[in-house]
């Protein structure tokens, strides 16, 4: 997500359904009886559920090639190649919540219409949403772009919506790198059974990709596949403008302005509440925003608010955001803070053997390219090279995601 982008880009990355209109979107149709399983009461999986267990299956879209490619091509994204037409469908699974307790959440799995019988399997993390909607399967708009473009290429793909969005219940815990990775975990195998019940099975292969905190993530989730515990080969990673680096390049760019400063007033808000209901960051809203910000921030990021609205009811500086005692924590963090950063840093510090590119721009204000040489470095360290594309001087958050995207479905279709 960004939110200092042009007129075109704010369309893609704020407006969801009502800037992409998808051309044959079917309404949503109850899945057939024998692609779902019972729930139980509330939403909430039963304790003995297993995670990853498949509940339910909903029908969305139906694309044929042209149409998959007009909507790719209204953006700005390279079309050559679409192949194929796509089928999208709403998943239901069990998973765990940050604490480790059972819950639902939802992703969307996206077919081809065509291509091999059994296929490979592209896990496609999305970037920051603070609007439930806006996940990819709720409303039809931008979050199914990259899932259609690389279904579109002969590959399964599964886009989870993470906690709390799309049809998830409670809040999203934005940011918390665990919990992401165990929702991405399970929604693969989620969409492992979904696709053998369309006919579609998928193999052991799955190349790991994602969007700014999708970028974080899909590095988080290629260490935890790694591991070989869920079944699942990694043959891929190709993260894009990920903040791998909280502690010592996000947070220090969003302090002396390389970061946006409209964005970086969204990011901290959202960040700072979210973690708040996992750790004792404060007690009172009050010691962290100034008023009277201090009175609304929480309730903004209840996961029904308009992102132009967050943006609207906030400052336009984290300065005029936050208390002198947070602006100092943020500029210096410590205490609660920097723990919590770097629980949540890491992302990059393992050895993969699946090969990596890590794509990147360096006119982002949004998760500046530090990031991405940071995890870099930390590859490295581990004796790992990886391949950072820089789109260029020109290429801010939005344009490193139209550019790298369509590469990485090519980079995937070279690997064998």
């Amino acid at each position: 997500m960004t939110i200092t982008q042009s007129s075109k880009q704010r369309q893609w990355l704020r407006r969801g359904a009502a800037a992409v209109a998808l051309a044959a979107v079917l309404g949503a149709v109850a899945a057939p009886a024998a692609l779902a399983a019972p729930a139980s009461a509330g939403g909430a999986p039963a304790s003995a559920t297993a995670r990853g267990t498949l509940i339910s299956v909903t029908s969305l879209d139906t694309l044929g090639r042209e149409q998959v490619a007009a909507e790719l091509a209204a953006l700005g994204i390279d079309t050559g190649t679409v192949r194929y037409g796509v089928t999208a469908h709403r998943l239901t699974y069990a998973t765990v919540d940050p604490h480790g307790r059972p819950i639902t959440a939802t992703g969307l799995l996206v077919l081809p219409r065509g291509g091999p019988h059994r296929l490979d399997l592209v896990s496609d993390t999305h970037g920051t949403l603070a609007t439930r909607d806006d996940a990819p399967s709720g409303g039809a708009g931008y979050n199914r772009l990259t899932p259609y473009l690389h279904a579109s290429a002969g590959r399964a793909v599964a886009a989870p919506d993470y906690l709390g969005l799309g049809g998830g219940p409670g809040s999203h815990p934005y940011m918390d790198t665990r919990s992401s990775v165990t929702a991405s975990v399970d929604m693969l195998k989620a969409a492992r059974t979904a696709a053998g019940r369309l006919g579609r099975p998928v193999t052991r292969d799955v190349y790991a990709t994602g969007f700014s905190q999708g970028g974080q993530v899909a590095m988080a989730l290629g260490r935890e596949l790694s591991r070989g515990r869920d079944g699942f080969r990694l043959r891929a990673l190709a993260p894009m403008a990920g903040p791998y680096d909280l502690t010592g390049s996000e947070m220090p760019a969003i302090g002396d302005g390389r970061v946006a400063p409209v964005s970086a007033v969204f990011y901290l808000s959202y960040f700072l509440t979210a973690q708040n209901r996992l750790h004792p960051l404060y007690k009172d809203p009050a010691e962290v925003f100034r008023a009277p910000y201090a009175q609304a921030v929480e309730g903004l990021f209840d996961g029904s608010h308009r992102e132009q609205d967050i943006v609207a009811a906030l400052p336009a500086t984290p300065q005029e955001l936050l208390t002198p005692e947070w602006a100092e924590n943020i500029r210096a963090p410590h205490g609660v803070l920097r723990e919590v950063l770097e629980a949540n840093d890491g992302a990059c510090d393992w050895k993969p053997a699946a090969p990596v590119r890590l794509y990147t721009g360096a006119a982002d204000t949004d998760v500046p390219i530090a990031n991405t040489r940071a995890c870099a470095a930390d590859l490295a360290r581990h004796g790992v090279r990886a391949k950072v594309v820089d789109q260029g001087p020109d290429a801010d958050h939005f344009t490193t995601a139209v550019r790298s995207a369509p590469q990485a479905v090519r980079w995937f279709d070279s690997i064998r």
